[in-house]
């Protein structure tokens, strides 16, 4: 029950939105709901408000002067009669934004083709909250329950939106209720409800006294896992990400996160985890039989059988082939073929033909179920054939990779074996193969993780060849990646970005061009073409040891999807650290907030090549 004492009655508790439908019996206006909005011989007039800001924008959208203003169906009787049931319908309104006491008035000015009415609003003191009373009933743990795991009440109450001092406002009222019940229901207590709730409003005091009575329901517990709708794949696709153990307390939060990783391995179009509700009433009815036979109260009324965890999936279909056409401002001209196979000897298959103009690439990966520790292993095999500021590399891969983690925190082994030719201004530049091992941390923490605006993300890889087998020239290599997003406001950011590498070897030859460090591009330093920034050799720019760039990029979002964006990058490769001089870009550029991710359109200026180059790339990196 949710009551609202005001001045010695009983009030409904409404919002905003709903007032103006219980101020049309006042104003007898039953037909001009059904009238058109506008009709061009229509009765006009004007109306001006004068309030405070937040409150005029409010009576602005509300007010019946206002809703029915150029309808049809309005004479100058009709609007005498709104004049005069403004005011009431002001007190009505403005309650709810905490005045409960304001001077209203309304009158009617100008004879002429088109009256005035002028409307104003002096709201007084507002009501504040002098009292809030949270009543907890049923939180008391099970006499087994270690202290620690007792639910934490004293937090529940701390985190009640609705605080002493604050303005009484109808719709934060409304909104701490629902944060308090979201709090209990996402957690053990998913049965949680409000039982009672009331506002005391003294409007001559300005004081309101809350009282909200919270009841937690049973605590309820996951049981035993449930898959339905597997028909291709084995069930310990499930089974091995299932991070719930029978026995643990229910949580929404865990639900969504095993949910979300079941969805991420492609094996299904759709999947529905959820903790198995039936499992409660079917209790319930057997609870109310053994009380109708007279059985022990203490029998009907027994603690809670764990939630079966009830997995719900629709398969893809095990083969899959697409194509497709695409343009990079990196790579030129693209076209794509994939074929994947979710059940080859247990394994799931990915692989792809990407034919670029200065990038042609052949992969195919076979890829583990994950494992029960999480662990997601993966074998393949690749070949790609580069042509980039007149440096062509042909480089086939074999390779074992093992990656576990989180999306706020991934994890990343490799084992490669690399066997590559290259040539530089045409002339053959010899063969080289490499054994190489390569650990990699991504760390994420930002507030979205599709479209970022506060928050960081780093990435650090560290690696090399150190043994001989399989390897000409051995090599260490350590290579960093951040980027900062900081708001400015509620319409504009800063995004700062930095990039370092360093490799160290005895003869730089022999490492693979993939290992060395070129800059440029659409991700890099933009007014440069793709790894155009690098160690000069001949007409022909090939990768150095080392790398730096820097990026800083203000953008400004005049609408929720669509903003603008000024920038300056900065940075180089070389073979040293004195040659290590940075190149500079700099421009605009237009930003869209697609369903995929942010689409980024960039033209820019490259300061040491005296050129103008368009930049396109889609999300953000890591």
């Amino acid at each position: 029950m949710l009551r609202v004492a005001l001045a010695g009655r009983v009030l409904p508790s409404v919002l905003p939105s709903a007032l103006p439908a219980l101020a049309l019996p006042l104003l007898v206006l039953p037909l001009l709901a059904a009238a058109p909005a506008r009709a061009a011989d229509a009765f006009d007039y004007t109306v001006r408000i004068d309030a405070p800001a937040p409150l005029k924008e409010m009576l602005e959208k509300n007010l019946d002067l206002l809703r029915f203003r150029g309808n049809a169906r309005v004479d100058r009787e009709q609007l005498q009669r709104m004049v005069r049931a403004a005011p009431a319908q002001v007190r009505t309104l403005v309650a709810t934004d905490g005045y409960y006491d304001p001077v209203v008035s309304a009158r009617l000015d100008g004879d002429g083709a088109e009256p005035r009415v002028l409307v104003t609003v002096e709201p007084g003191e507002p009501v504040r909250v002098a009292e809030v009373a949270l009543v907890l009933e049923g939180f008391a743990p099970p006499p087994d329950q270690a202290r620690e795991q007792a639910f934490d009440t004293a937090a529940l109450k701390a985190g009640w939106g609705l605080k002493q001092g604050a303005i009484f406002r109808q719709e934060d009222w409304e909104q701490a209720k629902r944060n308090i019940l979201r709090q209990v229901v996402q957690t053990r207590y998913p049965r949680a409800r409000i039982v009672d709730s009331a506002a005391t409003v003294d409007p001559e005091q300005h004081r309101a006294e809350l009282r909200v009575v919270l009841d937690s329901g049973p605590e309820l517990r996951f049981g035993e896992l449930r898959v339905e709708g597997l028909k291709r794949y084995p069930a310990s696709i499930v089974a091995n990400l299932n991070q719930i153990h029978p026995g643990d307390y229910y949580s929404e939060a865990a639900l969504q996160s095993f949910q979300s990783r079941l969805q991420d391995t492609g094996y299904f179009s759709s999947v529905e985890v959820s903790a198995d509700m039936s499992a409660i009433l079917n209790e319930q009815l057997e609870a109310g039989g053994a009380a109708e036979a007279g059985a022990p109260a203490a029998v009907a009324a027994g603690p809670m059988a764990p939630l079966p965890l009830l997995v719900r999936v629709s398969e893809n279909k095990r083969k899959n082939v697409s194509a497709g056409l695409g343009f990079s401002t990196n790579t030129g001209n693209r076209a794509s073929l994939s074929y994947d196979d979710l059940a080859i000897f247990g394994l799931k298959l990915k692989s792809a033909l990407t034919l670029e103009t200065k990038k042609q690439t052949a992969r195919g990966d076979f890829y583990f179920p994950v494992t029960p520790k999480g662990y997601s292993d993966s074998v393949g095999a690749s070949f790609e054939r580069s042509d980039i500021s007149g440096e062509v590399t042909s480089v086939t891969t074999v390779g074992a990779k093992r990656a576990w983690g989180t999306p706020l925190l991934e994890r990343s082994l490799a084992l490669e074996f690399l066997s590559e030719a290259k040539t530089i201004n045409n002339v053959d530049a010899g063969k080289s193969k490499s054994l190489p091992l390569t650990y990699s941390i991504t760390v994420r923490r930002l507030d979205n993780l599709l479209f970022p605006t506060k928050g960081y993300a780093v990435n650090a890889q560290l690696g090399g060849a150190l043994l001989p087998l399989l390897t000409d020239e051995a090599f260490v290599r350590g290579y960093g990646r951040a980027v900062l997003y900081q708001p400015l406001g509620a319409h504009s950011n800063v995004i700062l970005r930095g990039e370092a590498g360093a490799l160290a070897s005895k003869n730089k030859s022999g490492v693979p061009a993939v290992y060395l460090f070129r800059a440029g591009g659409d991700q890099s330093v933009r007014g440069y073409a793709f790894q155009q920034l690098g160690v000069q050799e001949g007409g022909a720019i090939i990768g150095g040891r080392y790398l730096t760039t820097a990026s800083a990029e203000y953008q400004y979002w005049f609408k929720p999807t669509w903003g603008a964006a000024v920038f300056y990058d900065a940075g180089n490769a070389a073979d040293s650290f004195k040659d290590l001089h940075p190149k500079s870009g700099y421009g605009v550029g237009a930003r869209w907030k697609s369903p995929v991710g942010p689409i980024n359109v960039d033209a820019a200026y490259g300061h040491a090549v005296k050129k103008y180059r368009l930049h396109f790339s889609l999300g953000f990196s890591f």
